[in-house]
């Protein structure tokens, strides 16, 4: 593939994620972001690289592949990142139920798992709860990463390593496209610049808005915001252990729509806990490299975002999570809110509004899990082009 001029708009993690994967074919990346860093969803989450809430077959396999690029980056780029799986947890029968049904198929669905004894996943995590704990679903493949200090410390690396140009505190919009083969897009910035590429890829949340509303006005895509806490750091070095989600989770991914029991745990949900369904609270907990444990989460969509938060909504995130983990240290030491945007049919939104300009975004609370994975797919087909 010819060496390209590439503008990335956008630097959270999609945005990074793409600067990586085309600066490593050679191209003359520009990152183009328009606060001073990543303040979005891509710093707001739990820092949790999730294959197993994708569904089994390609969007698994492209969680897989973003796990192998966190890997690497651990390796290449000193980003903490580590190997703990995860563990969902069952506390009702029919909870146990639907781990038992995945369990059964998960060879069959390529996604390997391995249904647990309470006992056994205590040995994992001395953070479940005994109390009432039927069993527990461990999944080998999920990592967790500090996303601040990734995301964060991702640019400088790029500059360093690939020689990737960054441009923060800059805003852009699309001033020109050649109606030439390739075509050239001519970008202007908030500093009255302006530059030609070969190829400009948004990568800004629901943000391209600026850069191209009418695609956005037809995208469908849906705002989210949630609601997450962080502990203070647990001493005396104890450790959660893998990640661990309630089997409240087990009705939020959708690779979990292949279990019969599924229905029967959504409607004992929806009769007995309607403010779960209420606000989309299902609770999840990780550990970072601070010792502190991210709590959450909620899931509040479109006419519902409002920039004040609930204390309702971390009422019962705490609740819940109180019934099936244990922590050393429950005292909170942040709470915030994220939003992010999701197609309602599609795991991400990608289009191709006008020639040369690609967008990804849409991602749905997956960004941290995808979007590495995505990136590498994008740029070998149109290395393949």
């Amino acid at each position: 593939m010819t060496q390209l001029d590439v503008a990335i708009v956008g630097g959270g993690i999609a945005g990074l994620a793409h600067a990586w994967s085309a600066a490593e074919r050679g191209h003359r990346v520009t990152l183009y972001e328009r606060s001073a860093r990543a303040s979005g969803a891509s710093v707001r989450n739990f820092g949790m690289i999730w294959p197993i809430g994708q569904a089994a077959g390609p969007w698994y396999e492209v969680a897989l592949a973003s796990r192998e690029r966190w890997l690497r980056l651990h390796e290449e780029a000193a980003v903490w990142v580590r190997a703990c799986g995860s563990i969902h947890l069952a506390h009702r029968a029919d909870e146990r139920i639907v781990l038992e049904q995945f369990a059964e198929r998960s060879g069959q669905l390529g996604v390997p798992s391995q249904l647990l004894s309470p006992a056994e996943v205590l040995a994992r995590s001395p953070a479940a709860n005994p109390d009432s704990l039927l069993a527990g679903l461990f999944s080998p493949t999920e990592l967790c990463v500090n996303p601040v200090q990734a995301v964060r410390s991702l640019p400088a690396w790029l500059r360093v390593r690939h020689g990737v140009r960054t441009m923060f505190s800059t805003s852009v919009v699309i001033l020109e496209v050649e109606q030439t083969a390739p075509a050239r897009i001519a970008l202007g910035s908030s500093h009255g610049q302006w530059e030609r590429f070969d190829r400009v890829v948004v990568c800004g949340g629901a943000d391209f808005q600026t850069l191209l509303p009418d695609l956005f006005a037809s995208a469908g895509l849906r705002l989210c915001k949630l609601q997450m806490l962080k502990t203070v750091p647990q001493s005396g070095g104890w450790q959660l252990g893998p990640h661990l989600a309630s089997g409240l989770t087990l009705r939020h991914y959708r690779n979990f729509d292949v279990c019969a029991g599924l229905d029967a745990l959504r409607q004992r949900v929806a009769g007995e806990t309607p403010e779960l369904d209420r606000f989309g609270i299902h609770v999840m907990a990780s550990q970072n490299d601070a010792g502190e444990v991210i709590l959450g989460d909620s899931h509040e969509y479109d006419e519902q975002v409002e920039p004040f938060d609930k204390a309702e909504i971390d009422e019962l995130i705490l609740r819940e999570l109180r019934r099936i983990i244990r922590l050393p240290r429950w005292t909170v030491a942040a709470r915030w809110h994220g939003t992010y945007c999701k197609h309602p049919e599609q795991a991400v939104f990608e289009a191709e509004p006008l020639p040369g300009v690609y967008v990804c975004t849409g991602l749905g609370g997956a960004g941290m899990t995808l979007s590495l994975g995505l990136a590498e797919r994008a740029w070998r087909q149109w290395a393949s082009m």
